[in-house]
């Protein structure tokens, strides 16, 4: 950071907005192969949420990368900078007062562990949408399994790029055992159940 900058104290904090809100603000980070079903889930979630009064705000791979990650690609480095931006727009929200729905692949251990480094472990609830490489390349919603397998989209995640499952997420959510409707059940419950909502 510039020596030249200087963080400037506001008198409303997080904390205020939270009470104004009538309720604690997080971050649910949904990760998990392309087409396993993060943004079904985390759109029913956020709708639920939403009709429960909680503020909420959504952010995905559209809203992000045409946007304020417009400039970057998919090699690695690429990967990991969209992942920092993305924790750190996260983080704003989250001290906005807002319940933060993030739905991103997020492949790998470290570049996870790094967004819970940004965002704060205590503010991020890691969401892992299992789902197997075989039934997510049948779904293939986008056509995107089709052109890795064909060679036009290089460094495609369960491709020719790896994924690194969590391996203690705080939920996981099993898409070929249950359904959507079960999925955001079981979320909402364990927000229930552990007093975030």
């Amino acid at each position: 950071m510039s020596k030249n900058i200087v963080i400037h104290d506001y008198d409303i904090t997080r904390s205020h907005r939270n009470k104004v809100n009538g309720h604690d603000s997080f971050v649910l980070w949904f990760t998990g192969l392309s087409g396993s079903g993060k943004s079904t889930i985390a759109n029913k979630v956020e709708e639920e949420l939403f009709y429960k009064g909680i503020h909420t705000y959504a952010l995905d791979g559209d809203n992000i990368r045409s946007g304020i990650n417009k400039g970057l690609g998919f090699t690695k480095e690429d990967r990991y900078e969209n992942l920092r931006r993305i924790a750190e727009v996260a983080k704003l929200f989250v001290d906005s007062g807002v319940v933060t729905i993030a739905a991103f692949v997020s492949p790998l251990i470290s570049d996870r562990e790094q967004v819970k480094e940004i965002v704060g472990k205590e503010d991020l609830i890691e969401i892992f949408v299992d789902t197997s490489l075989e039934e997510c390349e049948n779904r293939d919603v986008k056509g995107l399994y089709k052109k890795a397998r064909a060679g036009e989209i290089k460094n495609f995640t369960g491709i020719d790029a790896p994924y690194e499952a969590p391996e203690n997420p705080d939920l996981k959510i099993s898409t070929e055992e249950i359904s959507v409707e079960m999925a955001v059940k079981q979320i909402i419950d364990y927000l229930e159940e552990t007093h975030r909502i």
